[in-house]
């Protein structure tokens, strides 16, 4: 029988007969070991334990207590859901079922709604199935065998996930005991390897392919881990997240609300638009004094410069269009037939603004901002609150420079995005480079050179950067800044993007030292982003309680009795001419009472004031999460929050 090489990790190589498997090769090493490997990675190709190894290859073995392994669990666990689902509703259709982002998700075609008492059934099948240790067994099958096995079970969207396979590539089946699933694999050998650290978490609706027009599944959410104490952390962590819903803590403290009389839209209410005004003052503080200038740009443009700059083909079907009506009689025949587009991003309008007068290489850099609000028709099912609207405003930049000041642009940028992070409260924070899209404007020699220009800058600036191949913009590749807030959760900010193709597509130039004209490089950027998403991911991060910068009543001034009612106005207007944003509560209530309800209102501090205050000129003040009051003087105090109570960049 032929003999084929196998190279292990360690460097150590092993002589085996053709066909053998990497199970087959664990025995080989250790008893012990055979019993832990789970898979194996022939190659760069994760594979079954019971793979047969044809020629000569490297193989590591995967336990299952290897990271790579919490992917094999969540997977095998979606076909154990399937199983289940299938046992307790024979009427139930299965589609797809995909490892997802700390867990895994099943959709089913199924008469019926599942219930909280469905999915509990569920769950105590799958574990059950999970102690029978069922084989995971890899079969290939014919392309009409699959076909006729999932027409006679009237399971249709199978037989649509089969006819999508390319002509020419293996048909693999695995059969679970009587359950069989179209699958390409890997899986573990056994259904008692996914363990029980696992919970099915929630029932939402889904669309066959996400497409509205195909019917309507329902979606069974699991979630799975290596161990039960991991399982339990994440279940806290929801909980906890779920506690500190932005959507709920917003509300509650009278920030803003949403309404289907403006879906996608925020009204934001006193507070809540006082706490967007003083980050867009700080945003606008840190730019001005990075060199940046502000300008404003329209709403509404005319179609044809989206079409001139790419973003009619990207983004038409998300822009919202308006049409002059006919009726109106002033407006020319030529004006009646003008299409103009909310402006999706800003973009295009900063490249117009360059355009006026000629540019020199001495103008460059050029930092132009913008606190523009743009609009983008995103589907009804993915809104959520603050973090997916369709009215939205960013702290959005262009940079227009030479190709050789790049380098410098990114050193200074990152130096501008750390800042604003940390004095936001995100210290933790990670960066991506996003290289070319399938869909794309350019050649392929424009994203080279895109390319190499963000990964030189990267390089020289000291930036370290992980691959998310891809996902850069249409226009040119990107820096992802992916902020990591207090409950573990990561959320993806701020973006760095190196463009070639606009101002080929959009005509800006400038005149260089030799008097030739030369198309400048632009640099599109963001910090924050999205100025609603971040403020529920701040919302979240703080769980409300927001830094006594930030707070939009920094401070309440409550008395004792109403005998303090006075001295409360004046304690209150010295505080206000200390620049604090503060309120009086004179209510007729215990001092008790109104601690308690301005602490649910994550009021910073809580200053209690009584007779003997007024007296004595001192006030009792209460810092947001303190048992107890400090007793100061009143002019200690204002000194005191006042130092506390402004942005940053002011201090």
């Amino acid at each position: 029988m032929a003999q084929i090489t196998v190279q292990l990790p360690d460097g150590a190589s092993r002589q085996l007969a053709s066909g053998a498997t990497p199970a087959e090769l664990a025995a080989l090493i250790a008893p012990s070991l055979a019993k832990r490997t789970v898979a194996a990675r022939v190659d760069d190709r994760l594979v079954d334990a019971d793979w047969p190894l044809q020629n000569n290859c490297r193989v590591e073995l995967i336990e299952r207590k290897a990271p790579e392994a919490l992917e094999l669990i969540r997977h095998d666990l979606a076909h154990v859901l399937a199983q289940a689902v299938l046992e307790l509703f024979p009427a139930a259709r299965p589609t797809i079922g995909p490892v997802i982002k700390d867990g895994f998700y099943y959709d089913f075609d199924c008469p019926e709604p599942f219930t909280s008492d469905d999915l509990q059934r569920i769950e105590k099948r799958m574990s059950q199935i999970v102690d029978e240790g069922i084989p995971l067994q890899r079969e290939s099958w014919t392309r009409a065998d699959a076909r006729a096995f999932y027409q006679e079970r009237g399971e249709r969207f199978k037989v649509e996930l089969l006819d999508a396979i390319p002509e020419g590539e293996p048909i693999t089946m695995y059969r679970q005991g009587e359950f069989i699933d179209l699958c390409r694999g890997p899986h573990m050998p056994t259904t008692r390897h996914a363990g029980k650290a696992f919970k099915l978490t929630r029932v939402a609706g889904s669309y066959w392919r996400g497409d509205s027009s195909q019917p309507q599944l329902q979606r069974i959410y699991g979630t799975a881990w290596h161990s039960p104490a991991q399982l339990a952390e994440h279940l806290q962590m929801i909980s906890e997240a779920e506690r500190r819903d932005h959507r709920k803590v917003g509300v509650a403290l009278g920030l803003f609300h949403i309404s289907d009389d403006a879906p996608g839209s925020v009204f934001w209410h006193d507070r809540g638009l006082t706490l967007y005004r003083l980050v867009e003052d700080y945003m606008r503080a840190r730019q001005r004094a990075a060199g940046y200038t502000e300008v404003r740009t329209p709403q509404l443009v005319d179609r044809s410069l989206w079409e001139k700059s790419g973003h009619w083909a990207k983004f038409g079907e998300h822009m919202y269009l308006v049409e002059n009506r006919d009726g109106i009689a002033e407006f020319a025949a030529e004006e009646k037939s003008r299409i103009f587009g909310l402006k999706p991003m800003n973009c295009p309008c900063h490249v117009q603004i360059y355009k006026r007068g000629v540019k020199s290489y001495r103008d460059l850099p050029l930092r132009m901002s913008e606190f523009g609000t743009c609009h983008r028709c995103e589907p009804t099912g993915a809104l959520h609150g603050l973090l997916r609207v369709r009215a939205f405003t960013q702290d959005d930049a262009h940079i227009f420079c030479t190709p050789e000041q790049v380098v410098d642009e990114t050193a200074a940028f990152m130096r501008l995005l750390a800042t604003v992070y940390r004095d936001f409260g995100f210290t933790d924070f990670t960066v991506k480079l996003a290289d070319r899209p399938a869909q794309r404007s350019g050649s392929d020699a424009t994203w080279d050179t895109a390319e190499e220009a963000l990964k030189s800058a990267c390089s020289k600036a000291g930036i370290d950067w992980q691959a998310n191949p891809g996902e850069g913009a249409f226009y040119g590749p990107k820096l992802e800044f992916v902020l990591r807030d207090a409950l573990g959760r990561d959320w993806q900010c701020g973006t760095w993007q190196v463009d070639f193709v606009l101002p080929e597509s959009l005509d800006a130039e400038y005149v260089d030292a030799a008097g030739e004209r030369q198309r400048p490089v632009m640099l599109h950027r963001a910090v924050i982003g999205s100025f609603e998403r971040f403020i529920g991911i701040l919302i979240e991060h703080c769980d409300g309680r927001l830094p006594l910068w930030l707070a939009p009543v920094q401070a309440v001034v409550a008395t004792v009795t109403d005998a303090a009612n006075t001295y409360a106005d004046e304690v209150a207007a010295k505080l206000s001419a200390a620049g604090l944003r503060v309120e009086t509560d004179l209510r007729n209530e215990k001092i008790s009472y109104k601690v308690r309800e301005h602490s649910v209102q994550k009021i910073p501090a809580i200053i209690a004031v009584g007779e003997r205050d007024a007296k004595a000129n001192t006030v009792a003040v209460r810092r947001l999460g303190d048992k107890s009051a400090t007793t100061s003087a009143l002019a200690e105090a204002v000194a005191t929050l006042a130092g506390q109570a402004t942005a940053p960049h002011r201090s």
